[in-house]
């Protein structure tokens, strides 16, 4: 018996699998494209949220794959408590940048503010009245009135008491 007709069924749901990966892909790119425009996101802020969304289904197909050729469990197991050893390192001493990237999607999601608004962060040590200028995956870049450009972790805007001063779109209704 031949090498494909041995595997017919892995390739055949090889195949099914990846018209489902394209399908989802395309799928979750419109339903983000659609809430950012209605709910008024930038692009470049949209983007990186599609990216992460493409990132986790693309890990979700290559379990699947896996699932799918019967690759030998313990064979797994080596494999992932390998990674997993190399990766949670690296996360122990980076888990800030996971927590802002996260911060990041949950800004992009339900945050009430926009470019454009000015905000003040009530930070008991060092409380910061400015502009936002752009909200990035990592950061929020702000502006104060000084001119002074600060760059305020995600995680920590997520965690402080936020008032918005000046809301963007609001003065834009006013001046039209």
């Amino acid at each position: 018996m031949s090498f494909i007709q041995e595997y017919t069924r892995e390739f055949i749901a090889t195949g099914v699998l990846g018209i489902l990966l394209i399908l989802l892909r395309v799928i979750s790119t419109k339903l983000v494209r659609r809430y950012a425009k209605s709910n008024q996101k930038l692009e470049h802020r949209t983007n990186l949220v599609i990216k992460y969304i493409h990132l986790l289904i693309n890990i979700l197909v290559i379990i699947a794959l896996i699932v799918i050729w019967g690759v030998q469990t313990k064979d797994i197991f080596i494999a992932l408590s390998s990674i997993t050893t190399v990766v949670g390192v690296a996360m122990f001493a980076q888990w800030s940048i996971l927590s802002n990237i996260t911060s990041g999607i949950i800004l992009f999601f339900s945050f009430p503010f926009k470019i454009g608004d000015v905000i003040k962060i009530h930070d008991k040590d060092f409380p910061i009245e400015a502009e936002i200028e752009d909200i990035g995956a990592f950061h929020v870049f702000l502006k104060t009135i000084d001119d002074e450009k600060i760059i305020y972790p995600n995680n920590l805007l997520l965690q402080k008491g936020i008032s918005i001063l000046k809301n963007h779109f609001e003065d834009k209704e006013f001046e039209d």
